[in-house]
């Protein structure tokens, strides 16, 4: 008969379904269990480890072929590339998901993020039972609860309280109001696992809050923190509460051994061995990340928040000792963080950094002065949300932040030698200021500008570091490694601080004849402002050039780190070579690494666009107006002077006219309408036959002409 370990080795892939495989646990426990292989040493229950029969077995067999084919549903198609998912299911029906399990070896619901997936698994569990007389195997059903179940429990012994709730007491568990739904699938899963177990077995694993890998619960305290906009990370509540948790890959480890060993217990407690409050939490990450400072808020406010569900406020909030026993006594898991995420902060902030993306992109821009540094910097910082570093502004924050620190410091006595060096930094970089006339001497400018450098926020997004260091020995002793030890024979300048040394170094550079010119047409006030007199910008210009033909620069000094300068060369201040200048440092730098724009800033974008669409249509219909009603204008007062145009030349027309007729008319009333008046009186009064031969007769006989 074969040893056990013997047939482990022989055995063929299993199927394993995981619902929802887009999903953050899901996703996370298909990803690890895809790269498991098949013949590599797993946990054994009790400690038990391989043979150096099978281990050889192993080195010579190894096929690297995965352990599980992992297949599941997904909610939408996305273009993201998944290989550890070997098939993706989108909107099947309840028919073609049966179908799909019944394939299957081992079937995986997760229930911890997406409530209305309890439905879901308990149809699932239910059919596949149905099934067990079409079984062509032995099947396995695993459900992934959440020790929100346990939330309302009530204390084991009421004068122990800190005695834990353990997964052998797993009947006297209370559910949170709102997870009802979650225990009454747990006893449902256990329930149909008693039927017929050999055929048909099922455990429900109860999961702490999980991080790790790019966080989901905790998330929004990692970004409000990684963001550094607020002065104060909010703690929800009093933050005493202790929450059990797991670290995500943690939790897929305990599924393999779910899987691998097919305990006996059917209940189990996925919690690593921390009891971290919610206090201690968010203060390590805030540390770690973000300003270092919490403020508690009323638990009220949390729903407030857009990027947490109630869910996840619920699990927030809840209150519970815990100890997962029969993680202890069945199997030797091989843990990432047994003792919690504040033990092992560095690593889960690590991976959330690689897991979202959010690199620090680190830049150095150098240049003789007036080249147009730091237009440059700002566009940079602007284009990818980094912080622009100036001596000046540094040396002026440091000052205030030190002069701050003594005036408030604590009189408690962990708090004094902070106070005493506090004070001591300020001495010296006035003392310093005050013998080189406003400036500092070398070594207290490099640690000034490492400090800032080594702050959280610039850390976090990254930094454009403006025109420093300046020589090839403040280059040195700035990115210089204190931390580091080196070994015999090892190259101080490969020495370096990976922290804060430049990724990408701009080497700006222009002629001596249009950097005076760009100074000289400067206005005054910025002449003022960057100390650029005509007898001190030369100098420093000169200075420059000096430096840079020596045979140790700061640009030789990054050559030696492998880091090669982006050369520049400005010959235009117009803002087209500006933009093109800006698209090549963008080609070299690449795409930015922090977060994009969230839901409310979106929404205020749309907002601002909308705002400025209907602020250019009002401006638009506005001018339209002014132009009709000034075209009307026009035209009235064309046609007023039109009009009066008219009305002159009809006045002049009969001017003319009266004045050619007058003489006719003189001649008339003098000459004829006196004996044509006559006449016609006459023949009124005559009334003849012929009124036109009588007045005819009458014009001949008294002609004035015959006189």
């Amino acid at each position: 008969m074969a040893e056990p370990g013997m047939e482990r080795l022989k055995q063929s892939p299993k199927r394993v379904f995981i619902n929802n495989v887009d999903s953050y646990a899901s996703k996370c426990i298909a990803k690890f269990l895809s790269e498991c292989v098949v013949g590599a040493p797993v946990d054994s229950p009790e400690g038990e480890m391989a043979t150096a029969e099978e281990e050889e077995m192993v080195l010579s067999n190894h096929s690297g072929v995965g352990a599980f084919h992992v297949v599941g549903t997904a909610s939408e198609k996305c273009d993201e590339d998944r290989p550890n998912v070997l098939e993706k299911y989108f909107h099947l029906n309840r028919d073609e998901l049966l179908s799909k399990l019944l394939d299957c070896d081992v079937v995986i619901y997760n229930i911890t993020q997406h409530a209305d997936q309890v439905e879901e698994a308990l149809w699932a569990v239910s059919a596949l039972h149905k099934e067990m007389g079409h079984f062509n195997g032995p099947k396995m059903f695993i459900l992934i609860s959440t020790v929100m179940t346990w939330a309302c429990s009530k204390p084991f012994d009421p004068e122990d309280l800190d005695l834990p709730f353990t997964d052998e007491m797993f009947w006297r568990r209370r559910a949170h109001p709102n997870f009802k739904q979650h225990i009454d699938l747990e006893k449902r899963v256990v329930k149909l696992g008693k039927t017929n177990r050999p055929l048909f077995s099922t455990y429900v694993v109860a999961s702490g809050l999980q991080y790790g890998m790019g966080e989901q619960v905790l998330h929004f305290f990692f970004k409000t923190s990684w963001l550094g906009q607020e002065h104060e990370i909010p703690v929800f509540g009093d933050g005493k509460n202790i929450i059990p948790m797991i670290h995500v890959n943690d939790l897929a480890s305990v599924i393999q051994n779910v899987i691998e060993h097919q305990p006996k217990p059917y209940y189990l407690l996925a919690v690593d061995n921390s009891k971290n409050t919610m206090e201690d939490i968010v203060k390590t990450v805030a540390s770690v990340l973000g300003p270092g400072k919490i403020q508690k808020r009323p638990f009220e406010e949390a729903f407030l928040i857009k990027d947490l569900s109630v869910m996840e406020i619920d699990s927030m909030l809840v209150n519970l000792r815990m100890e997962g026993v029969h993680l202890k006594e069945l199997f030797s898991i091989n843990w990432l963080c047994e003792f919690g995420l504040v033990e092992n902060i560095e690593l889960v902030v690590e991976e959330y950094r690689q897991t979202r993306g959010l690199l620090p992109i680190r830049l150095c821009v150098l240049g003789p002065p007036a080249v147009g540094k730091s237009t440059v910097s700002k566009q940079i910082c602007e284009h990818y949300k980094l912080h622009h570093i100036t001596l000046k502004e540094t040396i002026s924050e440091t000052l205030s932040q030190l002069e701050n620190a003594v005036k408030n410091a604590d009189p408690d006595a962990e708090n004094e030698d902070s106070a005493a060096e506090a004070q001591e930094l300020l001495n010296s970089l006035k003392d310093s200021m005050e013998q080189n006339r406003g400036l500092l001497d070398d070594q207290l400018l490099v640690k000034v500008v490492k400090d800032k450098l080594m702050t959280n926020p610039c850390r976090n997004q990254g930094f454009v570091l403006d025109g420093f260091p300046k020589t090839y020995e403040q280059a040195k002793e700035l990115f210089y490694a204190e931390e580091y030890q080196p070994e015999e024979g090892t190259s101080l300048i490969s020495i370096y601080s990976q922290r804060i040394t430049p990724e990408f170094v701009l080497c700006l550079d222009a002629s001596d004849v249009f950097l005076k010119d760009r100074v000289m047409n400067l206005p005054e006030r910025l002449v003022q402002e960057h100390n650029y007199e005509q007898e001190h910008f030369l100098r420093r210009l000169a200075m420059y050039r000096e430096n840079n033909l020596e045979d140790d620069t700061v640009v030789g000094y990054f050559d030696e780190l492998d880091i090669t300068p982006l050369y520049l060369e400005i010959t235009d201040s117009d803002e087209p070579d500006c933009l093109l200048l800006l698209q090549k440092i963008c080609d070299t730098v690449g795409q930015p690494r922090n977060y994009g724009p969230s839901s409310q800033e979106v929404e205020e974008e749309e907002m601002r666009k909308a705002e400025e669409r209907l602020r250019r249509e009002a401006q638009q219909n506005a001018e339209e107006e002014r132009r009709e009603a000034e075209e009307a204008r026009h035209r009235a007062a064309r046609w007023e002077e039109w009009t009066k145009g008219l009305e002159e030349v009809r006045q002049q027309e009969e001017a003319l006219l009266e004045a050619q007729s007058a003489p006719m008319r003189n001649y008339l009333m003098e000459h004829v309408m006196p004996t044509l008046t006559q006449g016609l009186i006459e023949c009124c009064t005559a009334q003849p036959q012929d009124p036109v031969d009588f007045l005819a007769e009458h014009l001949l006989k008294n002609n004035p002409l015959n006189y």
